[in-house]
């Protein structure tokens, strides 16, 4: 760092002493909020406009700081933007770029404006467009998932409670549970947006703009759908940082639990599907591993996610109004959930495209106990009330574990011993693709809703 006095930083007017290097370190975030480059030059284009508007720059002087900032953004563009020992972030990076390509001139664009709504406004900028990938992985996720739906409907396996096998259910339908917990996570990401398209800009420090500059017009320029309409919260809000984050922690806490769906039905122990070698690894020691390392991650980053949330808000918890250097803090949670989000997202499509299904172990997978409950209903279609259907059909369970023998095995006599309402027609129950199809309810597995579900989750899509 140079010898200079703290006067050649932005703020540093009030002071004539250096920084101390460590303190200096301490304090920049270029390092990191660089990655706000291009937000931070738009932002300064937008605001060079307005400032031509009410006269404190010409059209000449306008313009040519307009080619400067571009040239400052074509240089990070093309990795040859060189940062000074100075550079305490991207906003002084950049502004002092533009002084040494445009001269004195540069120091005009600050006019009226703080680092305060700028760093606001680049990151709600930065946000905005962040959120249109993300929510372009979402829907590739969902689709993916509607695909496998729609092309394996065929195949049966146990639903599960408690991880004890319930009743049967398509492949499929499991496949759009998860996707519907996407459709939520895609519907709360677009709710978001309104409240992260919030202009700052022009809010100055904390009191406002003292050259009236149009904010309208900034807003517009800018793309934003509405304005900050009061100066302290516009430069120390931050809740649309928290709430992203409270998405990624919802959106990441559905990938963690489908991940662990598919980490137990890839075991040996299950067999149902088997991960692409794309997406797993292997073990140091034992040869015969196929490790599902891609789910197992992303299951782990979840907590990861789950953490920046937490931490950021513990930093909010405390700060008076306004902006504090506290809020500093907010990038790095919010960079590292972007980037981690997008990734997962990206890694969850790839898994879920390339596995492989095995749908006879599903099949095998799949004893007649399961049908405990409609033989229960085989009875109320009898009509008999189902508390008492439930206890004859558990006592025809019983009576087929103490003989040793899956429940269609026994006789009709059997089933007449615990209730007289049993007729030939009993073995009808033991089907599991009839079974499944008597579920023509909406939300359930037969084939006529599982195509409603995919019609539902496609048309979302086009949203």
């Amino acid at each position: 760092m140079s010898d200079q006095p703290t006067k050649q930083k932005l703020w540093g007017g009030r002071f004539t002493g250096k920084t101390d290097p460590l303190m200096h370190e301490f304090n920049q975030s270029l390092k990191y909020d660089k990655r706000m480059y291009q937000a931070d030059i738009t932002g300064s284009i937008a605001y060079a406009k307005s400032l031509h508007l009410i006269g404190i720059l010409n059209k000449d002087e306008e313009e040519k700081m307009t080619r400067g900032l571009a040239e400052v953004a074509r240089e990070w563009d093309q990795g040859t933007f060189v940062i000074q020992a100075d550079d305490e972030d991207i906003h002084t990076a950049n502004e002092r770029r533009l002084s040494e390509i445009i001269g004195p001139l540069g120091g005009k664009l600050h006019t009226g404006r703080s680092r305060n709504d700028q760093v606001a406004t680049d990151m709600r900028l930065w946000l905005l467009e962040e959120i249109k990938d993300i929510e372009q992985g979402v829907k590739a996720l969902i689709r993916v998932l509607v695909e496998r739906a729609d092309n394996e409907k065929d195949y049966l396996m146990p639903g599960y409670t408690h991880l004890q096998r319930g009743q049967p259910i398509r492949w499929s339908h499991l496949l759009l549970s998860h996707a519907f917990s996407f459709r939520s996570d895609l519907d709360r990401l677009k709710e978001l947006i309104p409240r992260v398209s919030v202009l700052p800009l022009g809010s100055g420090a904390l009191a406002g703009n003292p050259f009236c500059v149009d904010r309208e017009f900034l807003a517009k320029e800018l793309g934003f759908q509405s304005i900050a309409e009061n100066s302290l919260w516009g430069v120390g809000d931050r809740d649309f940082i928290v709430e992203f984050l409270m998405w990624s922690s919802l959106t990441m806490t559905h990938l963690s639990r489908m991940s662990e769906d598919l980490i137990i039905y890839s075991t040996a122990e299950f067999g149902f599907i088997t991960l692409s070698d794309a997406y797993s690894t292997g073990s140091s020691m034992m040869p015969q591993k196929k490790n599902p390392d891609s789910l197992e991650l992303l299951r782990g980053k979840s907590g990861r996610i789950f953490g920046n949330m937490a931490g950021f808000l513990m930093t909010l918890k405390g700060l008076p109004s306004t902006y504090n250097k506290d809020l500093q803090e907010d990038k790095e949670p919010l960079f590292d959930a972007v980037d981690n989000v997008g990734a997962s997202l990206k890694i969850a499509e790839g898994v879920v495209a390339t596995l492989e299904v095995h749908g006879d172990k599903m099949r095998k997978a799949l004893t007649m106990d399961v049908l405990a409950t409609d033989l229960a209903d085989y009875l109320v279609r009898k009509g008999i009330p189902f508390r008492e259907t439930h206890h004859v059909s558990g006592r025809a369970v019983a009576l087929a574990e103490a003989r040793q023998c899956q429940i269609n095995e026994l006789s009709l006599e059997d089933f007449k011993s615990l209730n007289d309402k049993f007729t030939e027609d009993v073995k009808d129950v033991f089907d599991f693709e009839a079974s499944v199809e008597r579920r023509q309810a909406i939300g359930g597995p037969s084939r006529k809703m599982v195509d409603r579900q995919i019609a539902v989750l496609r048309a979302a899509l086009t949203e």
